[in-house]
């Protein structure tokens, strides 16, 4: 399923990183870390630690609801943008049953790859409105409440395991 171009998100010149390598941890295990002014160490990506958290909750409770694997990764995709994502999917582990989010906001893009056994459970409509949903909380500019109602959606799509 290609959701096209997140044409209404601003771009920002803020650095993203991926919330998680495909197939691995929900959340990049050792994230960048910078000091913010008032010395306290904050990390260096788009989200807050605790929207990180609320995104590693809604992965944990897809995957356990549906017995598919989600994964979200936020960051820049070698063009063309599908085939990147696609390479992307294949690299989690039991790719078939595995649904993964790619968005890049530099590029106003979203992916959504679904599985073949993903697939027989998540239409590519049911994708579209999950991505349709994504792009409109993307032009008010909260990217990870996008994810989070875009993962939500493709979990109810997919229903209980």
């Amino acid at each position: 399923m290609t959701a096209g171009n997140v044409q209404d998100h601003p771009t920002r010149n803020q650095g993203h990183t991926a919330l998680d390598e495909p197939g691995g941890e929900t959340i990049s295990s050792e994230p960048e870390q910078t000091t913010s002014p008032d010395g306290q160490a904050a990390l260096d990506g788009p989200f807050t630690t605790r929207q990180l958290l609320r995104l590693d909750e809604a992965l944990r409770v897809a995957d356990q609801l549906t017995g598919l694997t989600f994964s979200v990764y936020i960051g820049d995709l070698d063009e063309p943008v599908r085939e990147h994502a696609e390479r992307l999917h294949k690299q989690i582990e039991g790719a078939n049953r595995a649904v993964l989010v790619a968005v890049s906001p530099n590029q106003r893009a979203l992916e959504i790859v679904t599985g073949n056994e993903a697939r027989k459970r998540i239409s590519d409509r049911d994708a579209k409105l999950a991505a349709l949903s994504m792009s409109a909380a993307f032009a008010g500019g909260d990217l990870a409440g996008g994810v989070l109602a875009g993962l939500d959606q493709l979990a109810t799509h997919a229903g209980r395991n």
